[in-house]
């Protein structure tokens, strides 16, 4: 599902829109790298969004992406999600859901929550809540 603001025929004044409303102050690579991470629903890394943008003939730096990503996760446009301590996915579904992780492609791939159910969360600790779950199913080939 696409940023409910966004499609991947959205212009760059669109584009503009949409990070200002959110806060963001649309510089060039900013809205270079909106265009490439919500024009449709992926999970990418920050050296595939650098790759994709740079193959249209720009040049955005990788501190720049990074930079860039972050502030899209802390603004609410995409979702960081943390496979492990070396893999990182940035998502362009920021509705609630959680993830199949393929360990032999590198690919991730949205579970709805409709489709997981858990029974029953411990307390958390003492002048805490739970803000939200997010389960991530480690699958491989049958084969390996």
């Amino acid at each position: 599902m696409l940023h409910p603001a966004f499609s991947d025929k959205s212009s760059r004044k669109e584009v503009v829109r949409l990070l200002t409303e959110h806060g963001i102050t649309p510089t060039q690579q900013r809205i270079l790298i909106a265009q490439e991470m919500l024009s449709k629903h992926q999970h990418l890394s920050a050296d595939q969004v650098m790759q994709r943008v740079n193959a249209h003939s720009n040049t955005v730096s990788k501190a720049t992406v990074y930079n860039t990503l972050g502030l899209f996760t802390e603004k609410g446009l995409i979702k960081e999600v943390i496979v492990d301590s070396s893999k990182v996915f940035y998502d362009s579904n920021t509705r609630h859901h959680h993830h199949f992780y393929n360990v032999d492609s590198g690919s991730l791939h949205d579970i709805e929550c409709e489709h997981l159910a858990i029974a029953r969360l411990p307390d958390p600790p003492a002048a805490m809540k739970i803000k939200n779950v997010e389960v991530i199913v480690r699958v491989s080939s049958k084969a390996s």
